[in-house]
């Protein structure tokens, strides 16, 4: 395997391209090493989840030939204890082990592992990233927030409406939460990964699911315990650099929201009735701001079990929806638009897209293979 990308090293832009599309193989398990080579993968350690995406270059994006996503919940109790636990690290590791062996399996050509809030919050964040090459090999970079914002922004580009004037993107993670302000009026032609070059502002929360439910409880959240930890986001929401400005904007031009998380994909699951959670129905799915209301509300009202119970939440996500839902209306309640799009996409999609631009894979073709001409 390559090195990883250095921290700080900025990758290449490839203007004038659109973000690529992400595809889905049929069949990502059971396969060694890819044949045609030319591998990448992304690994994203966040406070919550471990997710690793390995995917090849195709003449129109990238297509996931093998992924791995498992709750590990690295960020418990950090909030209280300013240290990861080693319970937390163990179930950690044993996910990394995991991802070590599928990356070695596929002979990957290119990748890059970050760490994120839980790491950066963490005394013993660096001790933990050593021992977690020690003991699997890999090499996890731990990411600051801007970094982890411009990852999401290119993760997730190729959702922004073509006609919108500008774009308010959230990620809820784990332990923290991203918001960028990407500001389109005068972009021009630009679209998908040039939109990066767009962000007018950006403001990293240091409040995501796991701490806020850590903070106010999340299996039997009471109406006055919901507004809390609204009220709780919203104060770190007071003199951000998203400021006024936004506000304007938002009122003013032709905006959406964009939405990366667990708790926007739930809920899209939630609204459209699902018996089991499909991706292709939620991936760039439109919600009316009405409907996320409805949402929020329904979900709020739902008791711990009935959480547990439903299919696009389940035991791993039904103590921690509600704090997400809390982060979304602090969210809603600044900065008031009409539309909502959905993505199941993120860190890792923005991982890929960066590591393969800046190998020029479709200024050279599709495959990444000279003499082949690339679409743009």
């Amino acid at each position: 395997m390559e090195p990883r990308q250095q921290p700080g090293q900025q990758p290449r832009s490839q203007p004038g391209h659109d973000l690529p599309q992400v595809r889905r193989s049929g069949h990502e398990a059971g396969r060694s090493v890819d044949a045609d080579g030319d591998l990448y993968a992304a690994l994203d350690l966040g406070t919550n989840n471990c997710r690793l995406l390995i995917a090849k270059p195709d003449e129109r994006g990238f297509r996931v030939v093998d992924a791995y996503s498992r709750i590990v919940r690295l960020g418990e109790g950090v909030g209280a204890s300013r240290r990861l636990s080693d319970a937390a690290m163990e179930r950690a590791i044993e996910a990394l082990d995991s991802c070590h062996r599928k990356l070695a399996e596929r002979g990957v050509r290119r990748s890059r592992l970050i760490a994120t809030e839980a790491c950066r919050a963490a005394e013993n964040g660096e001790e933990f990233i050593a021992r977690v090459q020690r003991e699997t090999g890999l090499a996890l970079e731990i990411v600051n927030r801007e970094t982890e914002a411009r990852l999401a922004v290119a993760g997730c580009a190729s959702l922004v409406d073509r006609d919108a004037d500008g774009v308010l993107l959230f990620d809820i993670g784990g332990g923290s939460s991203e918001i960028v302000w990407l500001d389109l009026r005068n972009r021009g032609g630009a679209r998908g990964y040039a939109l990066t070059r767009f962000i007018r502002a950006w403001v990293s929360l240091p409040v995501g699911v796991v701490n806020l439910a850590e903070r106010h409880g999340g299996m039997d959240v009471s109406h006055e315990v919901f507004e809390a930890m609204i009220d709780d986001v919203s104060s770190h929401l007071d003199g951000s650099a998203l400021g006024a400005g936004l506000r304007e904007a938002m009122a003013s031009s032709n905006m959406h929201m964009l939405g990366t998380s667990g708790t926007v994909t739930t809920l899209a699951g939630v609204h459209f009735g699902l018996r089991r959670y499909d991706r292709r129905r939620v991936d760039g799915a439109w919600l009316a701001d009405e409907d996320v209301s409805a949402m929020v509300a329904k979900l709020r009202d739902m008791s711990y079990r009935e959480r547990v119970e439903n299919p696009c939440i389940g035991a791993d996500r039904a103590d921690l929806v509600l704090a997400g839902c809390a982060i979304l209306e602090a969210i809603r309640r600044r900065w008031t638009c009409a539309r909502l799009r959905v993505a199941d996409r993120g860190l890792r999609e923005g991982i890929l897209t960066e590591l393969m631009a800046a190998d020029g894979v479709w200024s050279r073709g599709g495959r990444g293979h000279k003499g082949q001409k690339g679409r743009s």
